[in-house]
């Protein structure tokens, strides 16, 4: 299981909002790249960071994000707002992987097209949920399709690898939503990352448990209560 920290980027900062609600941000550092080098030399297997303001439709980081790209070896999936072939196939050049979200809903001849063209391991989809039901547009749009049936779909057209977030419990330090979870990881080629509600230790052993090939480690990080080197002596 890969331990993955994620590097939330919002007006060139890192921060982490609770449960998706930019008004409930807390700002952790004006130095991303001093943070995704910090998370490299900690032992980090990959680096997943996400351009929030991109997500929400109100600016970019992407610039930050090529700085970062250029100043660490490990890799990198890149996160958030990425709704355009054209940005997709650029960002997909320098990162190791593209998170797709909203755009996997809205336009499936399109990720078709982007599968042939990138491969199963370069894209990864978001199915990002409440309850059970994806959500899209940065968490503010629910869509009426259950979990379950979405990732499934996305098998059959040909893609393996899923980052799975419960909303609810994103940046709450509730612990993981590991019932949706386990449901996911049973699927047939399905490689999913958890992301979402880890406190502690015991939460990464947890969703080791449930299979999942990677669990992102947000807050948790940030505030000391795991650090990069006891998950790995787990993971």
């Amino acid at each position: 299981m890969k331990i993955i920290p994620a590097i939330d980027l919002m007006d060139g900062q890192v921060v982490r909002l609770y449960k998706g609600d930019p008004k409930q941000k807390t700002v952790y550092s004006d130095n991303p790249v001093e943070i995704a080098k910090k998370w490299e030399a900690n032992g980090a297997d990959m680096l997943h960071i996400v351009d929030l303001d991109a997500t929400l439709g109100i600016g970019s980081n992407l610039s930050i994000i090529k700085k970062i790209l250029k100043e660490i070896s490990i890799p990198v999936e890149v996160a958030g707002g990425l709704r355009d072939e054209s940005l997709i196939l650029d960002v997909a050049k320098i990162s190791s992987r593209v998170v797709i979200g909203t755009l996997a809903f809205k336009d499936k001849e399109l990720v078709k097209k982007l599968l042939l063209s990138l491969g199963s391991e370069k894209i990864v989809i978001s199915v990002d949920h409440i309850d059970g039901e994806i959500v899209i547009r940065g968490w503010q749009d629910k869509t009426g399709i259950k979990l379950i049936d979405a990732i499934q779909e996305f098998l059959d057209m040909g893609f393996t690898e899923f980052l799975l977030t419960n909303v609810s419990r994103d940046g709450t330090l509730e612990g993981p939503d590991l019932e949706f979870l386990e449901q996911a990881c049973k699927l047939l080629n399905a490689n999913v990352i958890a992301s979402g509600g880890i406190s502690n230790i015991n939460d990464i052993k947890d969703v080791k448990e449930k299979n999942a090939s990677g669990v992102i480690l947000g807050k948790a990080l940030y505030e000391n209560k795991v650090s990069i080197k006891e998950a790995k002596k787990i993971a």
